[in-house]
């Protein structure tokens, strides 16, 4: 099973290490990531524990976390697949940067990246996820690493005394990728672009050139 993944935009999965603690701790100073943490991370050694915490799950087989980092190691943000379910191959994505790191494309990858190594070195089949409703930023980032919308979950989650839609999404391990997607929908465009224009022929002889490229 491999513990670290090379990614676009040199990014790479690794394990989370000690050394870590400090973009941790940075990372859930801010409200809306505090309330998210599995315990309170308020404190270094709070936030030490929260990584040793990340690294036994890993060791019992039950969750499996990864720092997303960049070519000088440092964490910028993180990728996981818990609740594990080995008899139907099914497991539950989250994922977090810290606010230095946004609009940077760091979660797309990272969520891609580990989906594939889901299906790949652990033979999971299914993945799904869940965002609030008003995090577009998190959907966004969902349909990037080929998660398909699947539903809403009414008042699912309940923060400050306020309850939240989320929105489900999903990712088989029969799905086309991501890159594969894209892909298909640049042709489709050429080819109503083409139809369009009236140069079927055209449209016809770029749609299997492309097909043939791939």
């Amino acid at each position: 099973m491999r513990d670290r993944l090379w990614l676009p935009a040199g990014l790479c999965l690794r394990p989370w290490a000690l050394s870590d603690v400090s973009a941790v701790l940075e990372a859930f100073a801010e409200p809306v990531m505090g309330r998210q943490a599995d315990a309170p991370v308020t404190t270094a050694a709070e936030a030490e524990q929260w990584v040793r915490r990340r690294r036994d799950q890993w060791h019992r087989g039950v969750a499996y976390g990864f720092a997303v980092a960049d070519g000088g190691d440092p964490a910028l943000g993180g990728v996981a697949v818990g609740g594990v379910n080995a008899q139907h191959g099914t497991g539950w994505v989250s994922y977090w940067t810290t606010a230095a790191a946004r609009g940077r494309g760091v979660a797309a990858h990272g969520c891609r990246a580990l989906a594939d190594w889901c299906f790949t070195d652990l033979g999971l089949f299914r993945l799904e996820l869940g965002h609030r409703t008003d995090n577009p930023a998190s959907c966004r980032v969902a349909r990037a690493a080929g998660f398909a919308p699947e539903g809403l979950q009414r008042r699912k989650l309940a923060y400050d005394g306020v309850r939240y839609d989320v929105e489900l999404h999903a990712r088989l391990a029969t799905d086309p990728r991501p890159e594969q997607q894209e892909h298909e929908v640049r042709i489709s465009r050429h080819f109503e672009r083409a139809r369009e224009w009236g140069a079927v022929e055209d449209a016809e002889r770029l749609h299997d050139a492309e097909k043939r490229d791939r």
